[in-house]
């Protein structure tokens, strides 16, 4: 397996287009509502200044110098002033409505964008990318950027049109008076953008150096939290090393932000200043052309208005665009994820699965997680026959675990092939081949969901079937532990979803032990108890001598008539399978009954020899060891039936 990143190629024009599909389908008449209140918001500040301008003209003018006016100028003036009455009242509204249409707008795009990335990644048959560390933390940047990113990149891209409308009529409109104010006003928003630039530039660098502090101190006030670590912690007496970790990390972050923000305020305040005077040489030239009638009253205002109106506009399209920079890149992030094909090759036209009437035959297989790293399987070649019980033992490392994620076709063998009643897993669907599983990992899954839930998510399909759910439960020896819980089999398995109003009331949710919990995840593998190969991958490691006896007394009957996996680090509960594979250093050294093997005197009989020996008096640590005097099948069978 080599590191499986996702290879899309990404381009910006590539970026814009799907988030215009995303946003296209998640609400068009939102999307079109948010073009429409961009335009309107951009033109109303002009419109604004300009109606103000001619109010102040009509007044100054005629009111001013008529002293009496007739009905149609005061009309007018009437008019004009109702006009700029409601460009103040569209000026209130807009701030409101345009959150409101902003956040419903946010909402569609994210629940589209989480369905989309969950589809993608429950898509991938495989578990390479799973395993991947690189693709781990794009999957995280996905699901906690990448899906609010489109959002965020539209209310950029609107904010920035309505910059531009606005700025741009502005401008405009200044043009129709006076030409020479388009210098001023220029002149006047060049600081104020250029302060822009640098500190978002600089706040970005700092942000990304600062990356790495910043995830040590998340790791550090984690820890202090976590209760997995809280035993350990407070045994070893950890809390004032993380503590003191995290606090060397948060003051690193401290003083590279306070650098940066005393940079960015004496770089904005110098470039402030600068304007400022710029806006003040160009007022006292405009009240000067004023005073000389080479502009009228309204100009003037106009002048002032436009002067805020350009910097507020330039400062807030270049803010819109480097946070629509800032959102596209995020968005590459989803790019990647849906862009992604499957990460194991599915035949065009897949084989159906036959019955299990043989077995699955692994023959030749080898197989290594990375190019780079050693091989796991040198050449495994074994049988697992229709019907009967086959035992896999070995050290750790020893290809075990790696053997199941191939058989379950979680991977497909580097070289060799396995072969499913004849049929080449390759050439099979992956979830058609899995229909036919059953399985008990030895990682289980503990939900925070009811009792009946965490056994009924072994069969979808029987989720709701009391009677089956209540059978696995007696075979996995849980039943009872269920049946005595506050409200039985319904009874949430977990407190984290408690309101503090219930936090009281031991009927709103439960906790197992490690080793219920174990036998809540054998139940769970046994709602699939009728399909053609079952996988007891450690199914007793954390269960009690009396516990681990009875559910193998169980499962014993559970397996007849089946194909069965039973892997164990526990010899005696694989003594009885009909064949015993013994794995070692990726390859089968020994193959046959425990009696065969413990007479063959190789690694299967050293191993059962060293746990049988913590059973005896004395230091007896392999068959070779055992007294004197004894045949080798005495001593075998001495070894046999010590009560492991």
């Amino acid at each position: 397996m080599r590191s499986d990143r996702p290879s899309v190629t990404l381009s910006p024009l590539g970026g814009v287009a799907e988030v215009l599909r995303v946003a296209w389908e998640a609400s068009p008449s939102l999307l079109l509502w948010q073009a429409m209140i961009a335009v309107v918001a951009g033109l109303v500040p002009t419109i604004a200044a300009w109606i103000n301008r001619a109010v102040l003209n009509a007044v100054v003018g005629d009111y001013g110098q008529k002293g009496n006016v007739g009905p149609t100028a005061h009309r007018s003036v009437l008019v004009l002033a109702l006009a700029l009455g409601t460009t103040g009242l569209i000026v209130a509204i807009i701030p409101h409505v345009t959150r409101y249409v902003t956040a419903a707008f946010k909402r569609k795009t994210d629940l589209l964008i989480q369905d989309r990335l969950c589809r993608t990644m429950n898509s991938f048959p495989g578990l390479s990318r799973f395993e991947t560390p690189e693709f781990k933390d794009e999957v995280r940047l996905a699901l906690d950027e990448g899906s609010t990113a489109p959002g965020q990149f539209l209310t950029n891209g609107f904010g920035a049109l309505q910059a531009l409308i606005s700025g741009g009529t502005f401008i405009a409109a200044l043009a129709l008076i006076n030409t020479d104010f388009i210098l001023l006003i220029v002149g006047a928003a060049i600081p104020a953008v250029t302060a822009q630039l640098i500190t978002s530039r600089r706040r970005m660098g700092v942000l990304w150096t600062l990356s790495p502090s910043m995830r040590r101190r998340l790791f550090y006030r984690g820890l202090q939290f976590d209760l997995n670590a809280a035993k350990e912690v407070r045994l070893f007496g950890l809390s004032d090393f993380l503590r003191t970790r995290m606090l060397d990390e948060q003051r690193t972050i401290n003083n590279a932000e306070e650098r940066s923000d005393r940079t960015v305020v004496s770089v904005q305040g110098s470039l402030a200043v600068l304007a400022a005077c710029i806006t003040g040489v160009g007022l006292i030239w405009v009240v000067n052309q004023a005073a000389r009638g080479r502009v009228s009253v309204g100009d003037v205002t106009l002048f002032v208005m436009a002067i805020g109106g350009v910097q507020t506009a330039m400062a807030s399209l270049i803010a819109s665009l480097i946070g629509g920079y800032e959102a596209l890149t995020r968005v590459g992030y989803y790019r990647r994820i849906i862009g992604a094909g499957p990460d194991l090759p599915i035949a065009e036209k897949c084989s159906p699965v036959p019955r299990l009437d043989r077995g699955v035959e692994f023959r030749n297989v080898w197989f290594r997680y990375d190019e780079r790293q050693p091989w796991v399987l040198k050449g495994a070649s074994l049988f697992l026959p229709a019907g009967r019980t086959v035992g896999l033992v070995g050290r750790n490392g020893a290809g075990k675990s790696t053997l199941i994620k191939l058989l379950c076709r979680f991977y497909d063998p580097s070289k060799g092939s396995i072969f499913w009643d004849g049929v080449d897993l390759r050439d099979i669907n992956p979830a058609d081949l899995r229909q036919r599983i059953g399985a008990v990992f030895q990682d289980y899954m503990a939900y925070d969901l009811t009792a009946v839930e965490n056994i009924g998510m072994g069969d979808l399909k029987r989720l709701r079937n009391s009677e089956e759910t209540k059978k696995a439960a007696e075979q996995a020896g849980i039943h009872a532990r269920l049946s005595s819980l506050p409200r039985g089999y319904d009874t949430l398995l977990s407190r984290i979803f408690i309101d503090s109003d219930d936090e009281a009331d031991p009927q709103t949710g439960s906790t197992l032990s490690g080793g219920e919990w174990q036998r809540l995840a054998v139940a769970r593998g046994l709602m699939r108890h009728d399909r053609d190969l079952l996988i007891l991958d450690e199914p007793s490691s954390g269960l009690d001598a009396e516990a681990e006896h009875a559910i193998h007394a169980r499962l014993r009957s559970v397996r007849q008539g089946r194909a069965s996996l039973l892997i164990s680090h526990r010899l005696s509960a694989v003594r009885e399978a009909d064949t015993i594979v013994v794995l070692a250093d990726g390859k089968v050294v020994e193959q046959g009954t425990h009696l065969e093997l413990m007479a063959a005197k190789g690694a299967y009989c050293r191993l059962f020899s060293l746990q049988a020996a913590g059973y005896r008096d004395g230091p007896i640590t392999t068959v070779e060891d055992a007294p004197l005097g004894q045949s080798a099948e005495t001593r075998v069978g001495t070894l046999s039936e010590a009560p492991l």
